[in-house]
């Protein structure tokens, strides 16, 4: 039986700490979705679900070892992760977490989650120290202002955000 999981998030953009999850998933697992959720409620994205697969797929054949991006799907999906997962074969959700901080509303997330699908189970894996402080929103803020992210992000995502400054 394959192991199957889902790391899912808006991913606006992609950061080096996705990546560091995504991959250490990917050697614990047969497969794993980097599922790009697309989410109203999260008001306007800067790059749309389209823009942010390719650049996910790019970042993952750019800078993953080639036996782990093969076990790296990007799909963009809405509705509700679980779903997500049942229609794809899916037991775990895979989630990051940068710091203590993330814990209280990543450990609701979960509970809910094995309430909605009790046959689907989150696993948990910590940020690489040194990239536990990124976060989508703080990349978008400082390449708002013009602000160098390249350390941040992979370069897929650099190309996009090169000359879009404040109108993100």
């Amino acid at each position: 039986m394959s192991r199957i999981a889902v790391y899912a998030g808006s991913f606006d953009p992609i950061t080096y700490g996705h990546l560091d999850v995504v991959t250490r998933a990917a050697a614990v697992f047969d497969k794993v979705y980097f599922a790009v959720l697309v989410n109203p409620l999260k008001g306007t994205p800067i790059f749309t679900a389209d823009v942010r697969e390719r650049v996910i797929r790019e970042s993952v054949d750019e800078l993953c070892a080639p036996d782990v991006a093969a076990r790296i799907e990007v799909q963009s999906f809405d509705g509700m992760t679980v779903d997500f997962c049942r229609r794809n074969g899916a037991s775990f959700i895979v989630r990051g977490l940068r710091a203590v901080s993330d814990f209280e509303s990543e450990l609701q997330r979960a509970h809910t989650n094995r309430k909605l699908a009790p046959e689907i189970d989150t696993i948990f894996f910590m940020t690489a120290l040194d990239q536990s402080y990124l976060s989508s929103s703080l990349v978008k803020e400082i390449a708002h202002f013009g602000g160098d992210v390249s350390e941040m992000v992979p370069p897929a995502v650099s190309r996009r955000l090169a000359g879009k400054g404040r109108s993100l």
